[in-house]
């Protein structure tokens, strides 16, 4: 199993990212709020999981190990595979996750793309007593995970949150939408830190669309 990588971030794209280890461009494919915290041309270190099938091996990358076994964790429930495990944690922080689980919160579960009533409900039957709990708070909107580089986009940020919201099921239509509803909060980022924190604008864009 490959761990983790480490090195120079070569290129990011919408779904994923390709990291130069020992002469090799290795791609990984992570959740948009990863994807913010890297810049091209930057060093970082990737906790990452390989799903290997008849036809392919796919590398997952994030932000630290503890969402790394998480991921790994959200797959041994019933009908739970890489995709859907990925898109859990595109939505919710680890923190949230297991909040949502342990006291059975399905509304908060069905926020992700592909999950139904029947899907989280199994979620927390199968999971509830491994997840484990958390003590402290849950706020979707919190700091930046900690081991990654500061919040730099690299690329503008209306087109990244559009193609990350696309990339979790959403119409392009429904995308630009809630990426309109967001520009004042974009522009509040960049007057208070002078970036645009695309995993913040991400979670507050899922509520929109929540609610919709």
């Amino acid at each position: 199993m490959i761990a983790s990588v480490s090195g120079r971030v070569a290129a990011v794209s919408p779904d994923g990212a390709v990291v130069e280890v020992g002469g090799v461009g290795l791609s990984v494919q992570c959740t948009p709020g990863t994807i913010a915290r890297l810049t091209v041309g930057e060093q970082a270190r990737l906790a990452t999981s390989l799903v290997v099938r008849e036809d392919s091996l796919t590398l997952y990358g994030f932000a630290d190990d503890d969402e790394r076994q998480l991921f790994e964790l959200l797959q041994t429930a019933n009908g739970v595979g890489p995709r859907l495990a990925q898109a859990v944690l595109a939505i919710h922080p680890p923190r949230e996750v297991r909040r949502a689980v342990s006291m059975g919160d399905l509304k908060a579960l069905m926020q992700v793309p592909g999950i139904g009533k029947k899907g989280a409900e199994r979620l927390v039957l199968e999971l509830r007593d491994r997840l484990g709990t958390t003590s402290v708070d849950t706020s979707l909107d919190g700091p930046a995970v900690s081991g990654l580089p500061s919040v730099t986009p690299v690329a503008p940020w209306r087109d990244q949150l559009t193609a990350a919201l696309v990339s979790l099921g959403w119409s392009g239509k429904e995308a630009e939408g809630a990426v309109a509803q967001l520009a004042p909060v974009a522009d509040e980022q960049v007057a208070a830190t002078g970036a645009v924190e695309i995993a913040v604008l991400l979670r507050q864009a899922l509520r929109l669309l929540g609610r919709t």
